[in-house]
């Protein structure tokens, strides 16, 4: 379903969905956290956490680790993201106004690694290039996820939907549930979020829960280039590895596939 977010986020922590309150079936708190300058957060929740850099720029503090990141644009720079385990404390100094954040929280017994992943270890891939006559070309950035943080209850990563085009396609599902988080530029445009059987205007600052098991396909109007972070909570003893993809459009996968009309 659809969460709109008519207005800007408040200053502080904005929650999204609820492990144990709204939106429980996605089995994770999600937020957004914005802050202003020199405004401090601490945390050491007794949860698996993942704090993905949106905009502007932060000192971040963990384990006698300090380091600063900065991202002025979404969509042309890959992501800062900092991922500790449960009671690992982690502090948050934002150096610029309206910094966002986003913040991906779960239950986790496993004790891990805590690891800032860097723009430069994130997996940048270009998803339908070449086929389809680039009708579902996009950008897909995946910063962890079971091949590299096995012991994670959680997955995320940046969906950059190229302006009138696909994503999430052709159409798949898998048994875990997913958020998309989305932002647009310019921020007044929108897309089209199919899930299942419904379909949803999404908007800048909007964010769509993903029951498992559904197709979740995606299109920016033209003329927009829409961005959105994507979470996956692992279900125990069957972790995300694999989209799904739908039997009557598998033969879209092929790249000699032939559409109409032909080019």
């Amino acid at each position: 379903m659809r969460i709109r977010q008519a207005e800007p986020f408040k200053y502080g922590y904005n929650s999204i969905t609820e492990m144990n309150g709204k939106h429980s079936n996605m089995l994770m708190d999600f937020g957004i956290l914005k802050m202003k300058k020199d405004d401090v957060q601490t945390s050491s929740e007794n949860l698996e956490r993942a704090y993905l850099l949106i905009h502007g720029e932060v000192t971040l503090e963990w384990e006698g680790n300090k380091v600063t990141a900065k991202r002025e644009d979404c969509f042309s720079e890959d992501p800062y993201c900092l991922h500790v385990p449960s009671n690992v404390e982690v502090k948050i100094t934002c150096l610029k106004d309206d910094t966002e954040i986003a913040v991906q929280k779960t239950d986790n017994e496993k004790a891990f690694p805590a690891k800032l992943y860097t723009p430069d270890e994130c997996r940048s891939e270009q998803f339908g290039a070449g086929t389809l006559n680039e009708t579902a070309t996009r950008t897909v950035r995946t910063i962890f996820d079971h091949s590299n943080s096995p012991d994670a209850n959680l997955v995320i990563g940046e969906v950059i939907n190229h302006p009138g085009k696909y994503s999430s396609y052709p159409p798949h599902h898998h048994p875990q549930p997913e958020i998309y988080h989305y932002r647009f530029y310019p921020e007044q445009g929108y897309g089209l979020s199919v899930v299942g059987d419904d379909a949803y205007v999404v908007n800048n600052m909007d964010t769509v829960a993903i029951p498992g098991g559904l197709v979740h396909p995606q299109t920016a109007a033209p003329g927009y280039a829409m961005y959105y972070v994507w979470m996956i909570r692992h279900l125990d003893n069957n972790p995300f590895d694999e989209r799904i993809f739908v039997d009557e459009h598998k033969w879209l996968l092929d790249k000699d596939a032939k559409i109409w009309p032909a080019k």
